[in-house]
């Protein structure tokens, strides 16, 4: 209610009019007077006053049908209508709340009367209005919440069935890389390097602890899920499970369950009891590939855990004392990111107690055609055909490739080989190498230039022309990835030389 509330007086006698705004006014009304019912109206609409008090006896519509129409219009329905008026008949008083007063007053009336009814109706209309909008703001806020709670309701769900899909796929890649270990074995560290050697015995070495936490180090594509399972299964743990986790597939929202677990009704859509990654490799090993790339937070949480073996699951009322050993994995630099304090220091300490470092295929080329060998021998078994023979410009191909993705790409490449060979004798056409790794003047990252991908300068090819064609056809044929082709047009020579030259040293 305003401070200065507004009355409108409908009358046609004058004198009415003075009486009433002369009551009025003391008490802090501003009064509007109208003679008629039409004028009336349209000053009610223009004015919106707080209160009417309305005659009956009216020039043209009279009292009760103007009241009909102010309360048909939206701009004057809600402003209280009070009868002041000489007709006391019942039928009359009767019509008047029928036609949407809220009050009847009888003349002659006292001033007193006319002041406790008009402010009794302003405070009950400020009441009802202010009630009204507390039930639209509690109508909305009830919507909004109804809403938010089917918004929720809607992201826990999806939420449950993220982590049922992620569990599922976590358990179906999870056999599917024990499956592809024992297809591809330890034996893609088969060589004749030092490095494979010294690998070798640091897997035995820390096999025999079962404890220990290791830390592999290396490239994408050499291996480290390999070694992380040789670990294990060289370990008191081997009869436990082998749990492998990618850190980076985990999202950041499902990651305290997908590690911790959680309780029926920890959160909505918790609809059963669920084991966390550390629970399913109790008494054996978890493998956490990618750890690089775990959050802050996760890491914070990983760090107890590894301290003193004990895990919460959401909403549960207990710790559960666990026994794991965490074997993890990067291709990243873990000292440059603790340096920039993008990885916790002594997270690094605890998961590093002893380290693997896997070298890139690049900077062990002599293992090369043993790994090849290897893998064709695999997948002619698989195809249930006898394993064909690597030709010399075929090795001479791959040996002059980088291998970028390292062993992996080698096993696919060999892979495909063989389906492109048909069981034949591979050869040069039958590898599809990419164009990235390939170098003719390869360095690494030491600064030397790597001998095995140098191509020969004039002072290095040999005096007889027969030697150094063939140097050369070998040097062409590493920089297109074997593409006897391309590899003729850029020697300048039609390719039936290059087949009839490595036909001549192939003796196949």
């Amino acid at each position: 209610m305003t401070s200065t509330p507004t009355a409108l007086v409908i009358d046609d006698n004058p004198a009415n009019l003075d009486l009433l705004t002369r009551v009025l006014e003391p008490e802090g009304y501003r009064v509007l007077v109208a003679q008629s019912g039409e004028s009336a109206l349209l000053l009610a609409a223009k004015a919106a006053p707080d209160v009417i008090l309305l005659d009956v006896m009216l020039p043209g519509a009279d009292g009760f049908e103007t009241c009909r129409r102010l309360k048909a219009d939206a701009r004057t329905a809600d402003i209280p209508v009070l009868f002041i008026t000489a007709l006391n008949d019942g039928a009359d008083v009767r019509r008047g709340f029928d036609a949407g007063g809220v009050d009847y007053v009888v003349k002659p009336f006292r001033a007193e009367e006319v002041v406790a009814r008009v402010g009794t109706h302003l405070r009950l209309s400020h009441v009802t209005r202010e009630l009204l909008a507390s039930n639209e703001d509690l109508e909305r806020r009830t919507e909004e919440l109804t809403e938010a709670n089917r918004h929720l309701r809607e992201e826990m769900s999806r939420r449950a069935q993220a982590e049922d899909a992620l569990h599922t796929a976590s358990a179906q890649l999870s056999d599917l890389s024990r499956r592809e270990a024992e297809r591809w074995g330890i034996e893609g560290f088969i060589g004749q390097s030092p490095t494979v050697a010294r690998i070798l015995a640091d897997v035995r070495r820390v096999g025999n602890f079962g404890s220990v936490g290791v830390l592999i180090n290396g490239e994408s594509g050499t291996g480290k899920e390999l070694i992380a399972r040789a670990i294990h299964g060289g370990s008191p743990r081997a009869r436990g499970p082998f749990v492998p986790v990618n850190c980076v597939a985990v999202p950041q929202e499902l990651a305290e369950s997908m590690f911790f677990g959680h309780v029926k009704g920890a959160f909505t859509g918790a609809t059963m009891d669920r084991k966390g990654y550390f629970e399913l490799a109790h008494e054996g090993t978890l493998f956490l590939d990618e750890i690089g790339d775990m959050s802050p937070l996760l890491q914070a949480k990983l760090l107890r855990v590894l301290e003193d073996g004990r895990v919460t699951p959401l909403g549960a009322p207990r710790e559960k004392q666990l026994n794991v050993r965490v074997v993890a994995a990067t291709n990243a630099d873990l000292e440059s990111r603790v340096a920039s304090g993008q990885f916790r220091q002594d997270l690094y300490f605890r998961l590093a107690q002893f380290t693997v470092q896997l070298p890139p295929l690049r900077t062990r080329r002599e293992d090369v055609p043993l790994l090849a060998a290897h893998f064709l021998e695999l997948f002619a078994t698989e195809m249930g055909m006898k394993s064909p023979r690597m030709t010399a410009p075929a090795l001479a191909v791959l040996r002059a490739h980088l291998f970028p993705g390292n062993v992996r790409e080698l096993k696919n490449v060999i892979e495909r080989a063989l389906i492109e060979s048909g069981g034949e004798p591979i050869r040069p056409e039958h590898l599809k190498l990419g164009s990235v790794g390939i170098n003719s003047m390869t360095v690494e990252p030491d600064g030397e230039t790597d001998p095995a991908a140098r191509g020969p300068n004039v002072d290095e090819l040999p005096l007889r022309l027969e030697a150094a064609e063939e140097m050369l056809i070998r040097r062409a044929l590493a920089e297109t990835g074997g593409n006897v082709a391309e590899a003729a047009r850029r020697l300048g020579v039609n390719r039936t030389r290059i087949y009839r030259k490595l036909a001549s040293r192939d003796p196949s």
